[in-house]
């Protein structure tokens, strides 16, 4: 377990740039005071939010560029313009070079991956990456993998995704065998792709010590809780977060419709107002914000890019944790485990080479 945490911030990503990523960096030390932080920018536009707070100024460092990459930057040109110089690229070095533990940013999901591939590799036995999300539920929350990284997962990579999301869950939830189902139409083995039966078989009949596979598990189970983590390929998954996102905006606007339309509701919500406010707590994205990036030799986490100081503080705090109780050598043993001795095919100098739009 690491004593103190370093985190490196990428400050120029997101759409709010320093402005949310310094006030957010502080909101996190207040809760997570055995931080420090180094933040990667144009020390211009750092610089003086930083000089407006003594405690957090104390505890943290720039480290300056002025290059920095776009939100709507294709992966390939992040790289052949960001890459060794942007403020991403250097938050992931840090990283790499352990001058940082953990690198946090709200930038460009697809330039992140793709960086984050290229800086800090795969890890050994980890053939493909995964995003890793919480997921609010009536337990309490739930981890979802994959929302987005890797599209068209087949069973070897599923049963990977499980052994990384239970790691997570294993920090986080402070359990010792986390809950593990996977995805699908039906919970019946007849049910489902191909590569999503294999899976099943595999973590059926493997021996897993750190997961209790439960088996299928369906759409209505995410909100339910119904296990610790949820599995799935990317496509599936980040098809499942953008509708529940959009569920719960959907829902929270037919409440603010209701409660504003007659002076009886408008009186109703005055009395309800405690409960409304619980409501609205549970729901708030905020309290949830920060993807997790499995896979990687380090800790990488993806902060919603319009998140405000609160959101993305909660980010910063995902990313404590990741470090503090050391995600990478828990995957690792996991990963040992199920496939001792046995190495994965990881991407080829000419697999990242096509993703950078380079020649190798």
């Amino acid at each position: 377990m690491t004593e103190h945490v370093r985190i490196a911030l990428d400050a120029m990503g997101g759409d709010h740039g320093p402005s949310v990523v310094v006030p957010g960096a502080a909101i996190a030390l207040s809760r997570k005071p055995d931080t420090s932080f180094l933040f990667v920018g144009d020390e211009a536009k750092i610089a003086p939010f930083l000089d407006a707070d003594p405690k957090l100024k104390a505890v943290s460092e720039i480290l300056h560029t002025d290059i920095a990459v776009r939100m709507d930057d294709k992966p390939s040109v992040a790289l052949r313009k960001g890459r060794w110089k942007s403020s991403m690229w250097l938050a992931l070095d840090a990283v790499k070079t352990e001058r940082a533990h953990a690198a946090v940013s709200a930038g460009n999901t697809g330039a992140l991956m793709a960086m984050s591939r290229f800086c800090l590799r795969m890890m050994a036995d980890v053939q493909r990456p995964a995003i890793a999300a919480m997921w609010p539920t009536l337990r309490g929350e739930s981890i979802v993998l994959d929302v987005g990284a890797t599209i068209g997962a087949d069973a070897r990579q599923l049963v990977d995704f499980a052994v990384m999301g239970s790691a997570m869950a294993r920090i986080l939830f402070d359990i010792d065998r986390p809950t593990v189902g996977l995805l699908n139409v039906g919970v019946e083995e007849i049910k489902g792709v191909e590569q999503v039966k294999e899976a099943a078989r595999i973590l059926r009949e493997e021996a897993f010590p750190a997961l209790d596979f439960r088996g299928f598990v369906e759409g209505d189970d995410l909100g339910k809780g119904t296990v610790d983590v949820v599995v799935t390929e990317g496509f599936a998954g980040n098809i499942a977060l953008k509708t529940a996102e959009g569920t719960a905006r959907q829902l929270a606007e037919y409440l603010r419709a209701a409660m504003s339309r007659t002076w009886m509701s408008k009186l109703g919500y005055v009395f309800a107002r405690g409960a409304f406010d619980t409501l609205r707590e549970k729901m708030d994205p905020r309290k949830v914000n920060g993807g997790v990036f499995l896979g990687l030799d380090g800790v990488v986490i993806k902060s919603h890019g319009g998140a405000d100081a609160e959101g993305f503080a909660s980010a910063v705090e995902v990313a404590y944790e990741m470090a503090r109780y050391d995600l990478v050598e828990k995957i690792r043993q996991g990963m040992a485990h199920e496939r001792p001795g046995v190495a994965a095919a990881v991407a080829t100098p000419e697999e990242m080479a096509r993703l950078a739009g380079a020649t190798p």
